[in-house]
């Protein structure tokens, strides 16, 4: 039986796969498959994957014929796996030897159906440890009791899928799988919904994923209309708080969250082509006035002005009936 299954979207990541690749040959097991999903690379990724498909013990390779995004690359791989439990890692970031090894160790002695870790941030030569917000470690907890509260980060910000490991138990319930065709912010409301509905969880603090920032592939660099899909990640995210058991604790810190990245965006809007910024204020106040009101009243009364000010203006610009749906 396969312990663990590794998925890994690649997209024109040639300068970086073979150290992806690398250091999952360090962390490679008998019992280990490594799911390489490249999803339509119009670089030299493909011939890379297909070298390591015959020389990476455990390799599994699959290929998009048009490109879907992370998050549908990612359900690739998830459709995939044969795995007793699940992790994920993206394809331009890499690994400590042996990291894997102590994950699977770890949730098999908590017994619990997701752990998470912390992990090194890397901007070019700078490294910054980075830590789950959570101070309880290596203790078994229900996942919905560490959502709030609202005001202070938690582990729902900690939205890292692959800082983690997570039991097939949860992808049989449906847990595992992203909304697909979200090509920005996927990981939003899979971390919400798994912190709703799963039972148990537990934070580890192993730093064995080295994070790589400031690639100029990735949509975190890139100004244009796919990083304005945060709107649909976290629209749903309210919608399905909306609909919980707690919503009435809950929806106040999704509505915050989703007002605190609103405003992110508007403060670094001159990254952002003009017709892409010119639509980023509309969507934004669109979707200002789809939260619940008074919930977002409380929300903004609870920010610093300087915030609460930028989001007050933005809610009073009028929005078109198209827009607005």
């Amino acid at each position: 039986m396969v312990k663990l299954s590794v998925i890994v979207p690649f997209y024109n990541v040639q300068q970086y796969a073979p150290d992806t690749l690398k250091s999952l040959r360090a962390n490679a097991r008998d019992d280990f498959e490594f799911i390489l999903v490249d999803d339509c690379s119009k670089d030299e990724t493909p011939e890379i994957l297909e070298r390591a498909a015959r020389e990476l013990p455990g390799a599994v390779h699959l290929r998009h014929e048009t490109n879907g995004g992370l998050a549908t690359a990612r359900n690739t791989g998830l459709d995939a796996a044969r795995g007793e439990y699940l992790t994920f890692l993206d394809g331009d970031d890499w690994l400590a030897p042996g990291y894997y090894a102590r994950l699977v160790e770890s949730i098999e002695q908590l017994g619990c159906d997701f752990v998470r870790t912390d992990h090194v941030q890397c901007t070019a030569r700078a490294r910054t440890i980075h830590r789950v917000p959570h101070g309880r470690r290596d203790v078994v907890m229900a996942p919905r009791d560490v959502i709030l509260p609202a005001d202070r980060s938690t582990s729902v910000d900690y939205a890292y899928a692959w800082a983690g490991i997570y039991h097939r138990r949860l992808a049989d319930r449906g847990l595992l799988h992203f909304t697909d065709g979200l090509r920005t912010a996927e990981d939003r409301p899979w971390i919400w919904r798994l912190h709703r509905e799963a039972e148990s969880f537990a934070a580890v603090g192993h730093l064995g994923v080295f994070y790589r920032r400031g690639v100029a592939s990735s949509l975190t660099q890139i100004g244009d209309v796919r990083q304005l899909d945060f709107i649909r990640a976290f629209d749903q995210v309210v919608r399905e708080t909306a609909a919980d058991r707690d919503a009435d604790k809950l929806l106040p810190k999704a509505v915050r969250t989703y007002c605190a990245i609103i405003s992110h965006h508007l403060g670094s809007i001159e990254r952002f082509e003009p017709q892409v910024a010119r639509k980023l204020k509309s969507l934004s106040a669109a979707a200002l006035k789809r939260m619940p009101q008074g919930v977002l009243d409380d929300a903004l009364d609870s920010m610093d002005i300087q915030r609460a000010t930028r989001l007050r203006r933005l809610r009073r610009r009028p929005v078109s009936a198209e827009v607005a749906a």
